[in-house]
């Protein structure tokens, strides 16, 4: 067999070892499948006494189904012939009338969780590679493999349902604690410790107890249950206003599942997993995904040089934020501030992160000792002799920036390179008159760092191939998802964000309420709407962008319709300073921000009045999605997939949408040109479609194939 190797011991303990071969990873594909089936129909279960599971792999177990081979399925037939057969195979585990260990390290997901579920006992290497978790739903579908059947059945209804709807992984210790697992165990000799507890469960059994208080009780109750399925609905439709079809097929499949059985349950979930698999939403979450799986891998890695000695310059929030995500892959990390305090504060912040992964069990306290004893507090630059990165997290401001690139020149050697954090300003700019422009590039971090996923790195014209190279590494190595763009105003993501503010701002002119257009937009699909986003990343901050794009934008008619400055002036910041667009002195009420009603009468003088939603929502999209091709004209980013990568991880831009170019693709670029054209009928030349979407409206094409 080509996956799977089966060793009888003399005990009588049949070890089944999965080891999926050209892959890294175990994914449950149709040939794992149909080679698992074979060797349940051979083994002869009189002569053995118990069946052990573990993974070849180093540090995975089996990390859930093939998605390559699910998003290639053309037919509601092809969907559920595999889904059906993997469903009888993991039935025939559970069914197995000899106790079956699974010995998990490393990733266990998706369907290899759902395996783990219909084993007698599962053991977890305490490790901190080992989590687990049913991520489906962040690809738009339901565990279809048993998943909503078993888990609720094994660690209860309250623990089950958050960790299906949010797709969160857990490690050894959380899942010991649920009930997820048995035993936590040492990674080594796994099979070994498998076999013997294989051989005690023949013995003697095993009777699993779980702790249940009276609360737990009540709510495994038919009134208890139905209590939690409603308050489920009304946090998901809350959470994603019924755009994500996935998590309210999850709570209704339990729910089915609790009333009908846990046969009727899985039958019913086939069905489901086939709808939702031939879904729009899924298909696009499940393009993100192979995205991402595609950005973490570096084709210029042979021209990388090693980052071993990082400096940092800036110790505020993302220079903190930034040392944090690279404690793991540098030796010394230099955090430079104007003095001391302010860096050990910098240093302070770094620690609390490390201190949160010790506490999850993502990394182990003397790994987060070592990583903390990789700082270096700095004022000054005599220590940055042998440095390979300078990454710079200043103010934006270009004479400052140009000023840290003329000393970290004077300072450091002549192969280390200058990265900078701005989120606007033309790396060539800051770079004018420094003495090896070849080093500098652009490495633009979104905040929180630890927690935002994208990295954009910007490359000039001058920029050495292998800096271009060694920052990609870099940031991959940071757990950073990547993409290369041209060097600009605004460079990529900046850049398409601002029309989409600026748009919105004008619907605000036109008399629409504050909160109804941040509505539009949720109901959109974006997470925040553009309002709250610009009082979050500071309306001085959105004035700086504004001056550094008015060049490109200015012939094309997109032109801001306000003085921002005045709101400045006023000191109208946004959060930071408690007012902006919203006033953030005040209490909510009913769950809202109340509005700053001053910025009205900035706006303008009309009378406000109610907003046509799907007008606004089309105005004010176009505006980002129209940009975005007008990049990938320019030459600013290399491909659909890294504009759609960069506009969802950095921007939010729906990812059930799959990004700026996907979104074309599914609405048909004639139909996206043809209502660009009325919309500029009525708004003006700033709806003028791209060039090259027009092209591709003529010619009936599609960015993706």
């Amino acid at each position: 067999m080509k996956h799977i190797a089966v060793d009888v011991t003399k005990d009588r303990v049949a070890v089944v070892t999965i080891d999926c071969k050209d892959s890294t990873v175990n994914k449950v594909s149709s040939e794992l499948l149909d080679e698992i089936a074979g060797m349940l129909d051979k083994i002869n279960l009189k002569e053995l006494i118990g069946l052990v599971i573990v993974s070849g792999k180093e540090d995975n177990f089996v990390v859930g189904a093939d998605i390559d081979e699910v998003l290639a399925m053309k037919s509601d037939g092809e969907i559920r012939n595999y889904i059906s057969r993997a469903n009888d195979i993991i039935n025939r585990i559970d069914d197995l009338p000899i106790p079956v260990v699974s010995c998990i390290h490393g990733n266990c997901l998706g369907g290899g969780l759902e395996v783990a579920l219909a084993s007698d006992y599962r053991i977890a290497a305490d490790s901190t590679k080992t989590v687990m978790g049913l991520p489906e739903v962040m690809l738009g579908l339901l565990p279809a493999g048993g998943g909503t059947q078993r888990l609720p059945r094994l660690i209860g209804l309250k623990e089950a349902l958050p960790l299906m709807l949010t797709g969160k992984n857990i490690r050894v210790r959380k899942a010991k604690k649920l009930g997820l697992i048995d035993e936590i165990v040492v990674p080594y000799g796994l099979a070994e410790i498998g076999v013997t507890r294989a051989l005690e469960l023949a013995r003697k059994g095993f009777r699993r107890k779980r702790k249940r208080f009276l609360a737990d009780m009540f709510l495994e109750s038919p009134l208890g249950r139905g209590m939690v399925f409603k308050q489920a609905r009304q946090m998901v439709m809350r959470q994603t206003r019924g755009l994500y079809p996935a998590p309210l097929e999850i709570i209704d499949s339990v729910e089915f599942g609790y009333k009908k059985g846990l046969g009727k349950g899985i039958e019913r979930d086939i069905e489901r997993f086939v709808r939702l698999v031939m879904s729009s939403e899924a298909k696009s979450l499940m393009n993100i995904f192979f995205g991402i799986t595609n950005l973490k891998k570096n084709p210029y890695k042979s021209k990388a040089r090693d980052v071993k000695k990082m400096a940092v310059l800036g110790a505020g929030l993302m220079g903190s934020g930034i040392a944090s995500v690279s404690t793991q892959v540098c030796d010394t990390i230099l955090m430079k501030d104007m003095n001391l305090d302010a860096a050990a504060r910098g240093m302070s912040e770094v620690w609390k992160g490390i201190a949160s992964q010790v506490k999850s069990g993502a990394v182990r306290k003397f790994d987060g000792d070592v990583m903390y004893g990789k700082l270096v507090p700095c004022d000054d630059y005599s220590r940055f002799r042998g440095t390979d990165i300078v990454i710079e997290a200043v103010f934006e401001d270009l004479s400052l920036k140009r000023k840290i690139l003329k000393d970290v020149e004077e300072a450091a050697d002549r192969d280390t390179i200058f990265a900078s954090n701005t989120s606007a300003l033309p790396i060539t700019s800051i770079a004018k008159g420094c003495r090896r422009p070849q080093n500098v590039i652009g490495m633009h971090y979104f905040s929180p760092v630890p927690r935002m996923p994208l990295l954009e790195i910007i490359k000039t014209d001058k920029t050495a191939a292998w800096v271009t190279a060694t920052a990609l590494e870099l940031g991959i190595r940071q757990g950073k998802t990547c993409i290369i763009v041209r060097d600009g105003p605004g460079f990529y993501t900046t850049r398409i964000l601002a029309p989409l503010l600026l748009e919105s701002s004008r619907v605000i002119s036109e008399g629409g309420e504050i909160p109804e257009v941040d509505r539009a937009m949720q109901l959109f699909g974006y997470p925040v709407g553009p309002m709250t986003l610009l009082d979050e990343v500071g309306i001085d901050v959105g004035i700086h962008v504004i001056e550094e794009v008015r060049p490109i934008f200015e012939p094309r008619g997109i032109t801001s319709p306000v003085d921002f400055s005045v709101l400045s002036d006023k000191g109208f910041l946004g959060r930071k300073s408690k007012k902006g667009l919203y006033r953030y002195d005040l209490p909510r009420k009913k769950g809202e921000k109340p509005v700053n009603s001053e910025v009205y009468s900035l706006f303008s003088d009309v009378p406000r009045k109610k907003i046509n939603v799907e007008e606004v929502q089309h105005r004010i999209s176009l505006m980002m999605v129209n940009e975005a091709v007008t990049c990938l004209e320019e030459g600013i980013i290399s491909s659909p997939r890294d504009g759609d990568m960069g506009a969802v991880l950095g921007l939010g831009f729906p990812p059930f949408r799959g990004g700026p170019f996907r979104y074309i693709d599914g609405m048909g670029a004639g139909a996206i040109v043809a209502l660009m054209e009325k919309l500029a009928v009525t708004y003006g030349i700033r709806f003028t479609p791209a060039g090259m979407l027009k092209q591709m409206a003529s010619r009936g094409k599609r960015f993706y194939q």
